[in-house]
C-alpha cells in the first residue's frame, strides 16, 4: 500500500504510462498526463503558500480538473475538502470557514457568489472555467517549468487526508477527518472484493465528492482502470458510454438504475459488456435488483459506506456468495457488529434488528473541532455509531433496515419506510417510491408513501394500496399515496425524504 493518496497517480502513471485513465466531456488523459498535470498544479499551489496541512476546498462538478487538483492537493501534503455540488454558496462557504481552507478550486458559476460570501484576500478562488474579478484560473496552474518531485517526503499513512462534511440533517454540518491510510486502506479493498484490475472500464455518475464517487475514483487510478467520468446522471448518455466504451463496471444509486430500468431506449443499448454493477447510497428492492441483473446482464454488488468511512464499509465479494437485500460483509481489516435497541452495551442475537457498529482502520479521526460530537459518534472502544438500523443472518451477512432517524412510529408500532419501498417498487407500475412518516393527532404519525411511474404505466393508486395489504401487516400499509413526477435527490442520486417530510409538514401548518 503507499504511503499518501497523492503517490496513487505518481505510481499508476509508472505503471501504466500513457493508457488512458479518465474520459470526461469527451476527452481523454493518460495516467501520465495526469501525474504531470497535477505535479504541475501541486508545484503552483507550492508557490502559493499552500503546503503540508494547508485545506483546500473543490466545488464543482465531475470533471478532468476535479481529478487534477484533488491529487495536486495530496501530493503537497494538504489537506482536500471535497464539497457537495448541491450545497448554496452560503453552504460551501460555511465548510470553507469551519476547516479554514485557504484556497478553492471550481467551477466560475459556483465560486462568483462564492466570492461575496468568503474574506477576500484570505482564500484564493481558482476557477476551472477561467478567470474572473478576484478569480484566478486554473490554467494558470498549469506551469511546464522545472517542477520538483511530487508526492513530497514526511507525508505519513496517518496524517489527515480528507475533511469531508456529512449532509446536516440538523444544525450545521459536521467535517470528518480522514486519515491517508483510511482512503488508501479503503480503497485497496474495495478493489480486492471487487477485482478492479487494469482490464476494466468504468462508466460512472457518481460526484467525486461523494465518498462513493471518490472511491469509484480512487480505485480506478490505483488498478490502472479507465474511468469514464460523467458530470450529471442522465440515461441514455450512460447507455451511451456503456457501448462505446465496453465498460465493464457501472457504478450506482437505487435511482440511477430506477431510471435505467425506466428508459424506453435501454434495449436499443449493447450492454454485454458489463461484468459486474455496484449500487449503494440507499436500501434497494431485491425484485428491482433481480430485474436489473436480467435487464443488463451483469451480477449487481450491493455495498454501504459513509461519510465517516471515507468509503465503504461493507460490499460483497465478486466471487464469493451474495444475498440480495444485504450489504454483505465487513471489508477486511473492518469489525461490525449489530448492538441490542434493548440492552445498554449488548450485542444483538442473529436477526435481531439494532444499530450497526464499525471499527477499524477506515474510521474517521473525528470530527474537525467538534470533539463533543466525535464522542457521541465514536465509543471508547473504537466503534463508530452509524445511525443505521440493522440485522446480522447466522451467515454474517449484515442487512440495513433503515436509518434511526426515518423510523416511523405509527400507534406505538415500529415501520421502516424502506420496507415499504422495496414493496411498493415491487409493483409493475411503480418505477421509484419514498416513504415518510407524516404528523397525526391520533397515531403520532402515518406512512405517506410518494411514487414515481413507471414510463407509459398508468398507476391505480388503489390498487397499489391492496398490493401493499397483500405483503404488509395492516399497519405498516400506506395510509397516503401521492403520484409525483420525480423525487427529491442529492447529488449522488440519493432520495431526499427530509424534504418529503419538511413539505408535508409546512403544508399543514396554519397560513
Amino acid at each position: 500500500m503507499e504511503q499518501s493518496v497523492g503517490a496513487l497517480v505518481t505510481r499508476s502513471a509508472q505503471r501504466f504510462g500513457d493508457k488512458t485513465a479518465i474520459v470526461a466531456d469527451g476527452k481523454a488523459w493518460s495516467f501520465r498526463q495526469l501525474d504531470s498535470l497535477s505535479s504541475n498544479v501541486a508545484d503552483s499551489l507550492r508557490e502559493r503558500d499552500v503546503g503540508k496541512g494547508s485545506v483546500v476546498s473543490l466545488y464543482s462538478p465531475n470533471c478532468a480538473q476535479w481529478v487534477i487538483a484533488y491529487y495536486a492537493i495530496l501530493k503537497l501534503g494538504a489537506v482536500v475538502n471535497p464539497l457537495n455540488l448541491m450545497l448554496t454558496p452560503p453552504e460551501a462557504a460555511y465548510a470553507v470557514n469551519d476547516c479554514n481552507a485557504v484556497a478553492v478550486f471550481g467551477s466560475l458559476e459556483k465560486l462568483v457568489p462564492l466570492r461575496d460570501t468568503l474574506g477576500a484576500g484570505r482564500v484564493r478562488l481558482i476557477s476551472f472555467g477561467g478567470p474572473g474579478a478576484s478569480i484566478e484560473s486554473f490554467d494558470d496552474l498549469l506551469t511546464d517549468g522545472e517542477i520538483g518531485s511530487f508526492p513530497v517526503e514526511g507525508i505519513s499513512p496517518d496524517d489527515l487526508s480528507t475533511i469531508g462534511y456529512t449532509s446536516g440533517t440538523t444544525g450545521h454540518p459536521k467535517g470528518a477527518m480522514l486519515s491517508h491510510r483510511a482512503i488508501l486502506m479503503n480503497t485497496a479493498m474495495t478493489s480486492t472484493f471487487h477485482i478492479r484490475t487494469e482490464h476494466d472500464t468504468v462508466v460512472s455518475a457518481l460526484p467525486c465528492s461523494h465518498v462513493y464517487g471518490n472511491i469509484v475514483m480512487n480505485s480506478a487510478i490505483a488498478c490502472g482502470m479507465t474511468l469514464v467520468l460523467h458530470a450529471v446522471f442522465e440515461a441514455k448518455a450512460i447507455l451511451a458510454s456503456i457501448e462505446n466504451y465496453r465498460a465493464t463496471i457501472f457504478e450506482g444509486v437505487p435511482t440511477m438504475y430506477m431510471y435505467l430500468l425506466n428508459a424506453p431506449e435501454l434495449g436499443d443499448y449493447d450492454v454485454s459488456s458489463l461484468t459486474r454493477c455496484t449500487v449503494g447510497g440507499q436500501t434497494m428492492s431485491t425484485y428491482k435488483m433481480r430485474e436489473v441483473e436480467a435487464r443488463l446482464g451483469a451480477p449487481l454488488l450491493e455495498l454501504w459506506g459513509m461519510t465517516e468511512l471515507g468509503g465503504l464499509g461493507t460490499t460483497h465479494s465478486l466471487y464469493g456468495p451474495r444475498k440480495h437485500g444485504s450489504i454483505g460483509i465487513p471489508l477486511p481489516f473492518l469489525s461490525a457488529r449489530i448492538a441490542s435497541l434493548k440492552i445498554p452495551s449488548g450485542i444483538a442475537p442473529a436477526g435481531e434488528v439494532g444499530e450497526l457498529q464499525i471499527k477499524g482502520p477506515v474510521t474517521m479521526m473525528g470530527y474537525f473541532g467538534r470533539p463533543e460530537a466525535t464522542a457521541e459518534a465514536i465509543d471508547r472502544d473504537g466503534w463508530l455509531h452509524t445511525g443505521d438500523l440493522a440485522c446480522m443472518d447466522e451467515e454474517g451477512f449484515i442487512f440495513v433496515v433503515d436509518r434511526m432517524k426515518d423510523m416511523v412510529i405509527t400507534g406505538g408500532y415500529n415501520i421502516y419506510p424502506a420496507e415499504l419501498e422495496r414493496v411498493l417498487c415491487e409493483h409493475p407500475a411503480v418505477a421509484m417510491a419514498a416513504v415518510v412518516g407524516i404528523p397525526d393527532e391520533t397515531k403520532g404519525e402515518l406512512a405517506k408513501a410518494f411514487i414515481v411511474g413507471k414510463s407509459g404505466v398508468q398507476v391505480d393508486t388503489d390498487g397499489i394500496v391492496e398490493f401493499c395489504r397483500q405483503k404488509l401487516a395492516a399497519y405498516k400499509v400506506p395510509r397516503f399515496i401521492e403520484v409525483v413526477d420525480d423525487l427529491p435527490k442529492t447529488s449522488s442520486g440519493k432520495i431526499l425524504r427530509r424534504e418529503l417530510r419538511l413539505r408535508e409538514v409546512t403544508q399543514k401548518q396554519p397560513s
